[in-house]
C-alpha cells in the first residue's frame, strides 16, 4: 500500500475530525479511504446509467463487429 500526501481545506479536516469523533471511522487514513471507495462506486453506478440512456437513444452499435464495419466503410 502506498502513502500519498494531499493538502486539503481546513473544512473538510474538521469533517474528517467528525467522523473519527462520531465513531464512523477509527481515522483519518480509513475516512479517506471510505470515500475514495465510494467515489468509485458512484462513478461505476454513474457509467452503467449512462451506457442504459446511450443504449436507450439508440447510440450504442450493436452486432458483428465485421457487418458494422462494413456499414461504416
Amino acid at each position: 500500500m502506498s502513502t500519498i500526501s494531499v493538502p486539503i481545506p481546513a473544512s473538510l479536516e474538521t469533517f474528517i475530525r467528525d467522523m473519527i469523533r462520531r465513531g464512523i471511522a477509527p481515522n483519518k487514513a480509513t475516512v479517506v479511504r471510505q470515500a475514495l471507495q465510494r467515489y468509485a462506486e458512484d462513478q461505476a453506478v454513474e457509467a452503467v446509467l449512462r451506457s442504459e440512456q446511450e443504449l436507450r437513444e439508440g447510440k450504442i452499435l450493436r452486432g458483428d463487429l465485421r457487418e458494422l464495419a462494413k456499414k461504416i466503410r
